[in-house]
């Protein structure tokens, strides 16, 4: 090469030429040269993508080497695309590559919905694609459930719990578990509700069911019962699924939640009771303890009447209205007083009759 320039250059002293001409001599040159680089970056791939009935020009190649996208990648992809049947562009490719997707995935799932004769274009691919990003899920993977349908448990055994606790009218408790069918509804999947939706309205569903129930009886009689009335509540609507069958796969009969509650219902209804009689009884102690008051207060009162009468009869005597035989009198009268009480009581103890008794 160098010796080449240095022939080119003696050739253009030895010549008479224009200055111009050296200008156009020179740009050819570097245009050549830039032909030449472009030719060894891109030729191989070029080549394979004529060869393999993608063709692609030298322009899209380089416009993907400006914007910074995996030239082999693309193409790969591209003749992947093309070998299966389906159309898809470079720039389609590449678009989704710059918006963070990945080009892998979809063109694994549009090869895949070909081949399983679901419809699927290459924006909803996209569109997918993105949305799963960042969940742990693929467009591959939703294309491959829209094929082979896949069993969701009820509940779901990473909640921690391994069933669904219902009480039927008659207050028992009956546990159930159930195996939900579902496929990728690829038309809503993008929007649609996602698997967690689908284990919640089902087991809202069955606790509605089993609650209906007169007895637990008839659920353990006819456990279909519960899945076909699900299943005609439409539980799928506005999910990324469509529910294909609902089996239950275990009941059990757990405790008597009735009798229970009613047992702790009476025993909250004693402790009421009990408790309002003990407010009765403290109040009637209380109104005891007045009544107790109020006669040591008379008998207070009695004792302060009775200190008075002799008092009294001092005065009578003084001022002239009562003599010594009246006092008498009164004596005799409380001796006989005492003497009846004596007998009535059963004392045997009689007054004794040798005893004067004043007229």
């Amino acid at each position: 090469m160098e010796k080449t320039f240095s022939v080119l250059a003696l050739t253009i002293l030895d010549s008479e030429i224009s200055g111009w001409q050296v200008f156009v001599l020179g740009a050819l040159v570097i245009i050549g040269l830039v032909i030449a680089i472009l030719i060894m970056n891109f030729f191989s791939v070029w080549i394979r993508a004529l060869f393999s009935g993608a063709r692609v020009s030298f322009t899209d190649l380089i416009a993907l080497r400006l914007r910074s996208v995996p030239v082999g990648l693309i193409v790969d992809k591209r003749i992947t695309v093309v070998k299966s049947g389906l159309n898809v562009t470079i720039d389609d490719l590449s678009t989704h590559y710059l918006a963070g997707g990945s080009i892998e995935m979809v063109v694994l799932a549009l090869i895949a919905a070909r081949k399983a004769g679901i419809h699927l274009d290459f924006d909803r691919a996209c569109a997918i694609d993105l949305a799963t990003k960042g969940t742990g899920k693929t467009v591959l993977e939703a294309v491959k459930t829209s094929v082979n349908p896949k069993v969701i448990d009820c509940p779901n055994p990473s909640s921690g719990k391994t069933t669904i606790d219902a009480v039927a009218k008659d207050g028992i408790v009956i546990r159930a578990r159930a195996r939900v069918t579902v496929r990728t509804n690829l038309d809503r999947f993008v929007g649609g509700a996602t698997e967690e939706t689908i284990v919640a309205r089902v087991g809202e569903g069955i606790v509605s069911t089993i609650g209906s129930a007169a007895t637990y009886k008839e659920v353990l009689e006819n456990p279909d019962r519960i899945s076909k009335t699900v299943l005609d509540k439409a539980l799928d609507s506005n999910t990324a699924f469509e529910i294909l069958s609902i089996d239950i796969a275990d009941v059990d009969v757990g405790e008597n939640v009735g009798a229970k509650l009613q047992a702790e219902q009476a025993e909250a209804n004693k402790l009421i009771a009990q408790a309002h009689a003990e407010v009765r009884r403290a109040a009637a102690v209380a109104q005891e303890q007045e009544m107790l008051a109020r006669v040591q207060e008379m008998r207070a009162r009695v004792v302060e009447a009775e200190a008075q009468v002799p008092m009294a009869m001092a005065e009578a005597f003084r001022s002239g209205n009562m003599g010594i035989m009246d006092y008498y009198r009164m004596k005799n009268v409380q001796a006989d007083t005492s003497m009846r009480e004596s007998i009535a009581g059963g004392g045997g103890n009689s007054a004794s009759s040798d005893k004067p008794i004043a007229g």
